[in-house]
């Protein structure tokens, strides 16, 4: 396995890997571009995909560089431990189900961590999804060293509303929560 930037060639098995992972229409052509382009500052990439030996994509991570990504009504700037200046967003992650468990999310995180500090961000935040399988994605950040700063409930039925995101849990009404959460580098 190696681990690379993302580029544009990966964009099509992004977007097919994180709908399948997340739900009908949660990326699109449109969407995985700017979360490219909002993860690449002073020439350093924050996002990263892993890829088989055959060159197969088994999980991506795309990151948004500190003050490249919008703070709102979702994040809770006054209860961070350091300036929203300062702050990267970590937008999303999915790991291919027949790779899942063997430690290809942690390393992406990894990537995406040293890439954030390269760039000058001193933290990076995170909405994770609660109602994952067995709340994975919470487990998944906390041993990672991210801290719990608020849960926010309904926080993608926009999504649901106003893009046709189709929630694997909820359906085209996606009531789930998401867990404010803040890794300190």
């Amino acid at each position: 396995m190696k681990i690379i930037p993302l580029q544009s060639q990966h964009f099509d098995s992004v977007i097919a890997l994180g709908n399948l992972v997340h739900g009908d229409n949660y990326l699109d052509d449109v969407s995985i571009e700017q979360m490219h382009q909002k993860g690449c500052k002073e020439g350093i990439n924050a996002s990263f995909v892993a890829l088989n030996n055959e060159g197969e994509l088994l999980g991506f991570r795309t990151s948004y560089s500190a003050g490249q990504w919008p703070i709102d009504k979702w994040c809770s700037p006054t209860l961070w431990p350091v300036d929203k200046a300062d702050m990267a967003y970590f937008k999303c992650i999915a790991i291919a189900p027949s790779a899942q468990g063997q430690g290809i999310g942690p390393q992406l995180l990894k990537y995406s961590i040293e890439a954030l500090k390269q760039q000058g961000a001193k933290a990076g935040v995170s909405h994770l999804w609660k109602q994952s399988p067995g709340n994975g994605a919470v487990k998944y950040f906390t041993k990672a060293g991210g801290k719990l700063i608020k849960i926010h409930d309904d926080k993608w039925l926009d999504d649901c509303i106003y893009h046709g995101y189709v929630c694997t849990i909820c359906g085209t009404e996606c009531h789930c929560q998401a867990a404010e959460m803040v890794l300190e580098f």
